[in-house]
């Protein structure tokens, strides 16, 4: 009788055998995501160095570039912020001029001798970059469509200066930016002056590349008209590294043109390539 009960039920698996194979499933699970925690762990101690190694070379980059310009800073000829060398633009032209004056020569001059040493141990390229108030050009110079046109032919000039006085001109290229990115406040008189400069940086080299590679087609159209090609960015000067769409600027009606187009877009050309007057 006990036999025909017994042949009635069914043998189940033992509760612990179960008990296991759950274990093992919650044990794989946990180490799956270990694994994955440890490995984003990994990843952010990375980027961490990679960071901090970065900004200790840029503080290293900056001081290396204020020792080399120890004694043109403390004649108070110039000004270094953020490693971006300041000239104030009354000091290089006269007022809606692009001629450059003989103080504005010397200082430049003074810059030769620290800034090819600096260049010579580093892996890194000048950008010179015009700036303007956002007073409009007087109706009376004809020589200029426009603010951006200006502080286009000013760092070409300042450039132009740099290559005659020494500077590689392989090391060296001229942007322009107009009324953008002002400094101070275009209100009063002080903060107009203010705005009116030309800034000198040293970038990366593999960060002018776009730059320069847009320019290169357009070298031979500066040389001839004097003009600067255009070239479009995306950023500041600081971050050259934004690919350029470039258009050659030939006559007054497409600068009349560009000052509809919104907000205007810096002008760069590369002294290098265009040659000196």
């Amino acid at each position: 009788m006990s036999d025909d009960i017994d042949a009635g039920v069914e043998t189940s698996a033992p509760a612990w055998a179960v008990f296991g194979d759950l274990m093992s499933v919650l044990l794989g699970a946990f180490v799956l995501v270990l694994l994955g925690v440890i490995g984003m762990q990994l990843d952010l101690s990375t980027k961490l160095q990679e960071e901090v190694k970065q900004r200790q070379e840029e503080t290293q980059r900056r001081e290396t570039l204020e020792e080399a310009l120890a004694v043109p800073l403390a004649q108070g000829r110039i000004t270094l912020v953020n490693g971006r060398i300041g000239i104030s633009g009354s000091v290089l032209f006269a007022l809606n001029s692009d001629q450059l004056q003989p103080e504005g020569r010397e200082v430049l001059q003074s810059l030769v001798l620290p800034l090819t040493t600096y260049l010579r141990n580093h892996a890194e390229i000048l950008m010179v970059s015009g700036f303007t108030d956002n007073q409009q050009i007087r109706e009376g110079n004809r020589r200029f469509a426009d603010n951006l046109e200006l502080s286009a032919q000013r760092a070409l000039t300042v450039t132009r200066a740099l290559i005659d006085a020494g500077v590689p001109r392989t090391l060296v290229f001229a942007a322009a930016f107009g009324a953008e990115q002002p400094v101070a406040s275009n209100d009063d008189e002080d903060g107009r002056s203010r705005n009116r400069r030309v800034e000198i940086a040293p970038i990366p080299r593999q960060a002018s590349d776009g730059v320069q590679g847009a320019q290169g087609a357009q070298g031979a159209a500066a040389a001839g008209t004097g003009k600067a090609p255009v070239s479009a960015s995306a950023s500041a000067p600081a971050s050259a590294s934004a690919p350029a769409k470039t258009a050659a600027k030939t006559d007054d009606g497409a600068n009349k043109a560009g000052q509809s187009a919104g907000k205007q877009a810096p002008r760069a050309v590369s002294a290098g390539k265009a040659g000196t007057p």
